[in-house]
C-alpha cells in the first residue's frame, strides 16, 4: 500500500480528531483515504455527466423520441393511485 503525507492546519486537525473521538472514522488515516476516496468518486461522476450531457449536444433527441418519452410519463403518471 502506498503512503502518502501530507500537513493540514491545526483546526482541521482538531475536526478529523474529533471525527476519531466520534467513532465516525476510526483514524486520522481512515479519514484521509475516505475523504480522498470521495474526491476521487464525484471526479468521476462528473466526468461521466459532462460526457452523457457532450453526447447530447452531440446528437440531441429527436421530437419524435422525446414525444414518446413525454407519452410513457403521462401514462406512468395517470396509473398511479393518487
Amino acid at each position: 500500500m502506498t503512503q502518502i503525507v501530507t500537513r493540514v492546519d491545526e483546526g482541521l486537525a482538531e475536526e478529523v480528531d474529533e471525527l476519531v473521538a466520534d467513532g465516525v472514522v476510526q483514524s486520522r488515516s481512515d479519514a484521509v483515504r475516505i475523504g480522498l476516496e470521495w474526491l476521487v468518486e464525484r471526479h468521476r461522476r462528473e466526468r461521466i455527466g459532462s460526457a452523457i450531457v457532450e453526447s447530447y449536444r452531440g446528437q440531441p433527441q429527436t421530437k419524435e423520441e422525446l414525444a414518446g418519452i413525454e407519452e410513457a410519463t403521462r401514462a406512468l403518471i395517470e396509473e398511479e393511485p393518487w
